[in-house]
This record gives structure tokens, C-alpha cells and sequence, in this order.
């Protein structure tokens, strides 16, 4: 991989599903703090997105990219090489979700494409920023993880498992990095008040009908977490940070049916 070119103090910041919701917000967090963007997402919407985060005055590239695909995290790094800039910064955010009943609801090819988005394109990514970072001798990762990390996820079988495994991940790759200046950050948001209810079929269920938190300040959290260096914040609500504590003391069997009755469809729970 080629070595970027130093144009002067410009910071370049990286974030995957910044069309709408965290992404999005946090995408707005750096622009506001004085670092160029390139963003990116699998939809058309990330050049709307781009146009509006134009407005705030910085400096926007935005390039449509499926890195759920083999390639796609390749590709992205493609474009950030054309950039001409140092990476200061790269938020692993793009993720989706599953909701409903593992054995009897979802789709094996709904999950297995939450998989390759969700697990494989955050190794990818990381593999690839990691190599950079160390080159340039310094970078900042952020991961978007989130609370359903911290305990099984009963109807998002799927999706809890696969934050699982990015809490996880990050928390090992930062470790390994502690002798470079090379920090790693996870943030972990609980119900947030974008889409991915409405996309992971979660509309009829306690937690998609619940009160959510913002994700303006949910990406203001992990955006000052991830500048000091942090090695993860829960965001959003007190609720959550009281959930992701008592996960840790609460056995797994009892935290499951907790979550249980949080993601069941309602339309199903007497059968």
C-alpha cells in the first residue's frame, strides 16, 4: 500500500454508514471539529448526506461502497489513498440488523449478510487501517458496538453475536496496539433513534416501540470518548449504562429472557 503524501495539518476522518443515523451524526462531529470526511455508505442517500454536511464547512468526499461484498473494504481504501492525506481517524460504523425468531422467522441470507457487513467487513477494515496507521505511525479506530455485546440477544440472535464479537475484537486489536500510538475506541449506544429497528423487522416489539435515544448525542459521546483515547463508552441514556454494568454480574440465562422480552414480536407473544 502506498504511503500518503503529507498536505500540510489537514486531518482525515473515515466513516462506513454515514448516510443517516450514528453515522451520519458522527461524520458531523468530525467535520465540526476540523477534519476533512469521506463517507460512506451502500445507498444513494450518502450523496444527500454529503451535501448537507457540506453545509457545516468542511471539506466531503462521498463514495457509494457495499463493503458486505469481498471487495468492498478494499475499495474503500482505494478512495481513501486518493484522499492525498494522512488518515487520522476511521469510524467502523456501517452495520445492520435482524429481528424475529432464529429457527422459525428470519432469512439465512438476511443473516449471512449481516455477517459479512457486521463481522468480515470490520476485519477487513480494520486489517487495512491498521496497516496504514502503523505506517504513519499514529490513527484513531472507533467501532460502533453496542450494548446487546454484553449479553445473549434472543430474536437478534444473529446481531447480538455479531457485537459480541466486534466488543470483543476491539478490545484485543487496541490491546495489541497499546505499544503504538495507535488508540482503539468501542462505542457502545443501546435504542437509538434511527432506522434500524424499522430495517431489522423490529417495529412490533417493546424495544422498537420504546423512547430512543438521540444519535446526535450518542456520536458526540463516542466522538469524545474516541479523542481521549477511551477504550469504550456506553452511550446514550442512563438506562443503559445501568444495562451494560448489570450484564456483567446478572447470569446469562436471566440478562437472555430479559432481552427477550425486549426484542419479541408482540404480535407473538401469547403463541
Amino acid at each position: 500500500m502506498k504511503k500518503h503524501k503529507s498536505h500540510g495539518k489537514r486531518k482525515l476522518a473515515v466513516i462506513t454508514g454515514a448516510s443517516c443515523g450514528i453515522g451520519f451524526e458522527l461524520a458531523k462531529v468530525f467535520g465540526e471539529h476540523g477534519f476533512d470526511l469521506l463517507v460512506c455508505s451502500s445507498s444513494d442517500r450518502i450523496f444527500d448526506a454529503k451535501k448537507e454536511l457540506e453545509e457545516s464547512g468542511a471539506k466531503v468526499e462521498a463514495c457509494r461502497i457495499d463493503l458486505s461484498l469481498p471487495h468492498g473494504a478494499e475499495e474503500l481504501f482505494k478512495h481513501i489513498e486518493a484522499q492525498g492525506t494522512k488518515l487520522s481517524a476511521i469510524a467502523i460504523n456501517a452495520g445492520v440488523g435482524v429481528g424475529g425468531d432464529f429457527a422459525r422467522q428470519t432469512k439465512l441470507e438476511d443473516e449471512v449478510h449481516l455477517i459479512n457487513l457486521n463481522v468480515l467487513s470490520t476485519v477487513r477494515l480494520t486489517k487495512l487501517a491498521t496497516k496504514l496507521m502503523l505506517d504513519q505511525g499514529e490513527g484513531k479506530i472507533l467501532f460502533t458496538s453496542s450494548i446487546a455485546a454484553t449479553m445473549p440477544g434472543p430474536y437478534e440472535a444473529v446481531y447480538a453475536a455479531s457485537k459480541a464479537f466486534v466488543q470483543s475484537f476491539a478490545l484485543a486489536v487496541r490491546n495489541e496496539l497499546s505499544d503504538t500510538k495507535i488508540t482503539v475506541t468501542s462505542l457502545m449506544p443501546g435504542p437509538t433513534d434511527t432506522d434500524f429497528f424499522h430495517r431489522a423487522n423490529m417495529d412490533d416489539t417493546r424495544v422498537g416501540r420504546s423512547d430512543k435515544d438521540d444519535p446526535a448525542k450518542v456520536a458526540k459521546e463516542g466522538f469524545e470518548a474516541l479523542m481521549s483515547g477511551s477504550d469504550h463508552v456506553v452511550a446514550g441514556s442512563l438506562m443503559n449504562k445501568v444495562q451494560a454494568m448489570a450484564a456483567k454480574m446478572i447470569p446469562d440465562v436471566i440478562s437472555a429472557n430479559f432481552h427477550r422480552q425486549m426484542a419479541k414480536p408482540q404480535s407473538s407473544i401469547h403463541h
